[in-house]
């Protein structure tokens, strides 16, 4: 496994990387992402008391990888530094290329103990130097993921930026949302482009990345040489094809069918059937999502629980669309994930 670019660089400019998100970027996922061109991925968000604590079985799902996946981030987090160094030792051991320290997660049970953006809004220095004990224990690069901390003044942001680049991190991924704005709302290009001037370490734009237009707009507004993609990569592995190729492509139906099937297939191995299911249902729903297939078959997929379930579905899904359909989706241009129609 690498664990750079080249230099300085970690990661290659206009290369689009695939966020570490909680309950979604798993070996299964990962492995179909890079099936249409995404080099840099993560591992889901990992606790760091739980690795170094916890069931290291458990962990290692979270942290598994497969032999071809060239470039692998561990994303880590936490907020005591005693146990960020055992957690260090054990990533030490490990072959990843990145270690990614968590000081953006906004989810109520990551804030509840003050790590994730809580850390760093309500104990700023110790964020800080939670970072640096990572920094100074890791034998791999070490990265933060972070949010914007105002909408209105860059300031609070940049600060907190140059502090983290002064405490060993190479390279630095900014939400452009703040804390309690979640995962909606506009994003604030103005805000990352102020980080990306003033740091001399690569900043990598995030949120919002639906699409491949809004990708573009993503990394040209904030002046990034790459971004990162999260929601808009649940259910869509094309989205790393259509940025990489400079136009947005969908899949044919045939395609889109194939893959489901790929990634079905792929998570029952690595799961099992019994907890493969249980997981499944929310990677399936995310496929079908804007694609213009009706409600009532999004609400079988909730209770899928056996192969014949499976291909009584994908008989639907292969039949494709109806467009009457197609006037259910949402509002939201980027959530319309058409299909690519068949030639005549």
């Amino acid at each position: 496994m690498t664990a750079a670019f080249s230099g300085d660089t970690l990661y290659e400019p206009g290369q689009p990387l695939l966020a570490p998100i909680a309950g979604h970027t798993d070996l299964p996922m990962r492995l179909s992402a890079r099936r249409y061109g995404c080099r840099y991925a993560f591992t889901e968000m990992v606790d760091a008391g739980s690795l170094v604590f916890g069931n290291f079985k458990t962990c290692r799902q979270l942290i598994a990888r497969d032999g071809s996946e060239d470039f692998l981030g561990i994303q880590l987090v936490g907020s005591e530094p005693d146990i960020l160094v055992k957690a260090a030792a054990i990533v030490n051991s490990l072959d990843f290329s990145v270690l990614d320290f968590n000081l953006g997660c906004p989810a109520p049970k990551v804030a509840k103990k003050c790590e994730g953006i809580s850390f760093v809004i309500h104990r700023p220095d110790e964020a800080l130097r939670a970072f640096a004990v990572l920094a100074e224990h890791s034998r791999i690069p070490v990265t933060a993921k972070t949010r914007i901390l105002s909408e209105e003044d860059p300031e609070p942001t940049v600060r907190f930026a140059r502090r983290l680049q002064e405490a060993g991190a190479r390279a630095l991924t900014i939400h452009g949302r703040v804390m309690k704005k979640f995962y909606s709302g506009p994003v604030f290009y103005d805000i990352i482009k102020a980080v990306r001037e003033n740091l001399t370490i690569p900043v990598i734009a995030n949120g919002g990345a639906l699409s491949q237009p809004l990708y573009h707009e993503l990394v040209t507004r904030s002046s990034c040489a790459n971004g990162m993609v999260a929601r808009g990569a649940c259910g869509n592995p094309w989205i790393f094809r259509e940025i990489t190729a400079g136009h947005p492509d969908p899949p044919t139906l045939q395609e889109f069918a194939a893959e489901i099937r790929l990634h079905f297939e792929s998570m029952m191995r690595f799961y099992g059937l019994e907890t493969g299911f249980r997981i499944c249902r929310k990677t399936l729903l995310a496929y079908l999502l804007g694609r213009g297939f009706p409600g009532e078959l999004r609400a079988s997929v909730s209770t899928l629980d056996s192969l014949d379930a499976f291909e009584t579905m994908m008989r639907r899904i292969e039949a494709g669309p109806a467009e009457r359909y197609w006037q259910m989706l949402a509002q939201d241009p980027a959530m319309e994930r058409r299909l690519k129609p068949a030639p005549a």
